[in-house]
């Protein structure tokens, strides 16, 4: 089942039209607001595990009649280098423990809420996207130039703007009852359900929420090359996709429509060679009254992590002996070029 969801048309196809009026060079110099501080550029995207606009039929093929959580699923931050030719994307585990300080009100009952334990997911829930970045900050010691959160509906909308799918690859059968995933070894070109499946999909291999954001990983970064290699060079496909990606919600420091395509052409020329993905380095598993089981980050690696990111540098190199007590969470950063499908 493949559903197709387009934009209204107004600013966005005179956008689009005049770009392909003005040519391939017109991408880099559309006006933007999209910063370009001296220590690189850093967006905080995030998943959201919400069902709203996803249809019955489309619940059912793909297995999505579950509860939502209403919180963060995915959370990545994105840097980009400040001469745009080095993306590090490091993933922050949903379940990452971390204290929420007394004062803020919650979204949904308007409650003052005290200090209390959580989990970084948590923060959408209690007091959105704006919350969710203050406490990303806080964590990471990081500041957050721009934000972009995409639910289920438009992560299917928008894998569904790419033409032929998007490559998947697995080196054993991947098979996971609970997102319905089912694959052969190889490569298998998905589109935008089958492609939610795959992202969700954490039960199958037995490496919980580290193989599921491993997967993530390797599903971004193989999209960014399909958008480098083909829309890049039609303004229009482009353009609609950012739309479709970015959604109509107005939050803040969220990303424009506008401001995706500018990105998209600051990084026309980068390669998946010059990216680079990796979990937060990670020590341990906790129970933690208020947020139950959690995950605790090694915060000595995890602040070099940032260090590096603050000071506009690639990640550090794994340590030779490995610290943390999960083997699945072993810090351990990628190329892009390594998780790319053949």
């Amino acid at each position: 089942m493949s559903v197709r969801k387009f934009p209204r048309p107004g600013r966005l196809l005179l956008l689009a039209t005049a770009l392909v009026a003005l040519g391939p060079g017109a991408l880099a110099a559309v006006p933007s607001s999209l910063p370009s501080p001296q220590g690189g550029l850093n967006i905080l995207v995030v998943g959201l595990d919400t069902r709203r606009g996803v249809t019955d039929a489309e619940k059912k093929a793909y297995r999505l009649g579950g509860k939502e959580c209403d919180c963060t699923d995915v959370v990545m931050l994105v840097h980009v280098s400040a001469g745009n030719d080095r993306v590090s994307v490091v993933a922050l585990p949903r379940d990452s423990l971390t204290e929420f300080p007394a004062g803020h009100q919650d979204r949904r009952t308007g409650a003052v809420h005290p200090t209390h334990a959580a989990k970084i997911n948590g923060a959408w829930t209690e007091g959105g996207p704006s919350y969710t970045i203050d406490r990303v900050e806080a964590m990471t010691k990081t500041t957050v130039h721009r934000y972009l959160e995409v639910d289920f509906r438009r992560f299917m909308d928008s894998v569904n703007q790419i033409d032929g799918g998007v490559p998947i690859c697995t080196k054993e059968p991947l098979k996971d009852p609970f997102t319905g995933i089912d694959l052969a070894p190889g490569t298998t070109y998905v589109e935008g359900g089958e492609a939610l499946q795959y992202v969700r999909s954490r039960r199958a291999d037995g490496q919980m929420d580290f193989g599921r954001i491993r997967k993530q990983q390797k599903f971004v970064v193989n999209t960014f090359e399909k958008v480098r290699a083909e829309l890049l060079q039609d303004p229009v496909k482009l353009t609609v996709f950012a739309a479709t990606l970015r959604g109509r919600e107005t939050v803040e420091r969220g990303l424009s429509t506008t401001e995706l395509v500018v990105l998209a052409a600051r990084l026309r020329k980068l390669t998946p060679a010059r990216t680079e993905f990796a979990t937060v380095p990670v020590r341990d598993f906790a129970t933690v009254p208020g947020a139950g089981s959690s995950v605790r980050w090694d915060t000595v690696k995890a602040e070099e992590v940032f260090e590096r990111l603050r000071a506009d540098q690639p990640l550090p190199p794994p340590d030779a002996d490995p610290v943390s007590e999960i083997p699945q969470a072993e810090y351990r950063p990628a190329p892009g070029s390594s998780l790319l499908c053949g």
